[in-house]
């Protein structure tokens, strides 16, 4: 399916990728951008709790001591209190996909939509979203739902400022594997479709 051919937000389901406290324990921490992220990823999941739509959370592990399985960090942030009924997956790769059943979950819900959101916007979240978009699914990145940190090129010292990298991330995504989404409109679009149609 193209990119731009909407499906109803019903089929949809939104994926919260590894917010988690291993960030913090990292010193890029304290630069992050997005102060609106944890009001925003916690608008979005009420309202898909509220409109009974499935909410996937994901983890990220790798050899980074934080993101250990058996750190204390290795957990939601505590702003997020997931429910028994809401899958919890852990991923080894930058993409949601490849190291979990992510999608045999989501054809078992007959999901065709996914709402993306996480941690960090140009890396698990975009190549998610790539990924997601190759597999056929229709992708809304919603970029206020999401948090970066400034990259700095190892072999030159340059940095490159999370304004930037944003930019940078929603021309590529826009229109080839994802639309540019806010969390207000999304939120918008979920009641909606709650409120039965007047006929």
């Amino acid at each position: 399916m193209h990119v731009m051919d909407k499906q109803p937000i019903d089929r949809s389901a939104l994926l919260v990728i590894d917010v988690q406290d291993s960030f913090k324990e990292l010193p890029r921490w304290q630069r992050r951008n997005n102060p609106g992220f944890e009001d925003n990823v916690a608008a979005l999941i009420d309202a898909y709790r509220d409109a009974a739509l499935p909410v996937v959370f994901i983890l990220h592990t790798d050899d980074d001591a934080p993101f250990h399985r058996d750190s204390p960090a290795f957990k939601l942030m505590d702003f997020i209190r997931r429910r028994d009924t809401e899958p919890l997956l852990v991923k080894n790769t930058r993409n949601s996909f490849t190291s979990t059943d992510l999608q045999q979950r989501l054809a078992a819900l007959g999901v065709t939509r996914l709402v993306l959101t996480g941690i960090q916007t140009e890396q698990c979240v975009e190549t998610t979203t790539r990924i997601g978009a190759d597999l056929g699914y229709d992708c809304d990145f919603v970029t206020d739902a999401t948090l970066t940190f400034p990259i700095v090129n190892a072999e030159t010292g340059d940095e490159l400022p999370t304004d930037d990298i944003v930019r940078r991330t929603e021309f590529v995504l826009r229109g080839r594997f994802a639309r540019i989404a806010r969390t207000s409109d999304l939120v918008s679009e979920v009641k909606e479709a709650l409120v039965p149609s007047a006929r």
